[in-house]
């Protein structure tokens, strides 16, 4: 039972909303004019507020800037036709956010503190979600250690927060993703699992090397042989060959989307043969050589559904089919991100609506 106990409420005296263009949104770059805050210290969470965005004090010291105590989650709010606010599967979000604290030695966070807080939040800026076609809400809850002690040590004290921002889409086009044997993303006993920061850290310089020659995201492999598909940097992937939805099962070193398993739910309610299996690099190229690659995308939060057109590895590059003739993705995508906008039956109630 979730406590729906009043958050209390300090209200900006000066709110933007008036300066945004709604039909230009960057992503990630605008932000609304409330946050939620709370603070664990003494072993307990502290009563959340809700305060005017803006500049947070931190410590020199802070330990999450020294050791990397950090994690995240992010998901999306949309107006459905009636101008309700619909947020897609939270509680899905609340246990990885705890699974990811969990790993990194942090405090769990209450269903009060994240599930209500976002209701509370975006409800007062619900101004702020867009109405524009591709556009949305984003919400990110994040979590610091912030003892201010040069000590490696969990810290005792931590920071939430939860901010949000109207967002136009992550990829505004097809990708050209490249397969990715030298470097490494995670491996297994690691936080490849979390959505810790770290882990976006240590991907820049590799995304960044390949960005210099032409190709949007990376492919991570296995950190053994690099002989196994991962997932891309902002995404977990998916193939469709022989008509079959094929994906890699999710473990300690491939985090589990809540995109990739509403959209593997959908799959098999609609009748395709859906495969969570390892993917061999030599299979997939294999099938990319031949024309036998139908479909090949990522889905996620930020990504919803993204259509990969070229995929390189070493010297080659494909190109894969148009992406018109795909039929999973397609329909798949289209009846997720209905669900999401509240166009489609919300036969699962998937949708948090207020």
């Amino acid at each position: 039972m979730i406590d729906t106990q009043e958050i209390e409420v300090q209200r900006t005296e000066h709110s933007r909303l008036s300066e945004i263009n709604f039909k230009n949104l960057p992503f990630g770059k605008v932000f609304s004019d409330h946050a939620l805050i709370a603070k664990y210290t003494n072993g307990e969470w502290q009563a959340p507020k809700i305060i005017p965005y803006g500049d947070i004090h931190l410590s020199p010291a802070t330990s999450a800037l020294h050791y990397g105590q950090a994690v995240f989650e992010g998901m999306k709010a949309f107006k459905n036709p009636d101008g309700e606010i619909l947020v897609f599967r939270p509680e899905k979000n609340h246990e990885r956010i705890n699974r990811s604290a969990e790993r990194l030695c942090m405090p769990k966070i209450t269903e009060h503190i994240f599930i209500e807080g976002i209701k509370q939040l975006v409800s007062l800026d619900r101004n702020w979600v867009p109405n524009e076609p591709d556009s949305s809400m984003y919400i990110r809850p994040f979590m610091i250690g912030t003892d201010p002690f040069l000590g490696v040590k969990p810290s005792d004290d931590y920071l939430f927060m939860i901010i949000t921002s109207p967002v136009g889409p992550y990829y505004s086009k097809p990708l050209h993703l490249k397969v990715e044997t030298e470097f490494t993303r995670a491996a297994k006993g690691g936080v490849g699992f979390a959505k810790a920061a770290g882990n976006y850290a240590s991907a820049m310089l590799p995304a960044k090397k390949a960005q210099n020659q032409g190709i949007d995201q990376l492919i991570w492999t296995d950190a053994k042989e690099h002989k196994y598909l991962e997932e891309a940097g902002t995404m977990n992937m998916m193939a469709v060959i022989d008509g079959k939805l094929i994906t890699p099962p999710t473990g300690s070193t491939i985090l589990a989307g809540v995109t990739r398993e509403s959209f593997l739910i959908l799959s098999r309610e609609a009748g395709y043969i859906v495969e969570e299996r390892p993917i061999a690099i030599e299979e997939l190229i294999s099938v990319a050589r031949s024309g036998k690659l139908e479909e090949l995308f990522g889905v996620g939060t930020a990504a919803t559904t993204a259509h990969v057109a070229k995929l390189s590895y070493e010297d080659e590059t494909f190109e894969l089919p148009p992406i018109e003739s795909r039929k999973i993705s397609n329909q798949i995508g289209n009846q997720l991100i209905g669900i999401k906008m509240g166009t489609v039956e919300d036969v699962h109630n998937w949708n948090m609506k207020f």
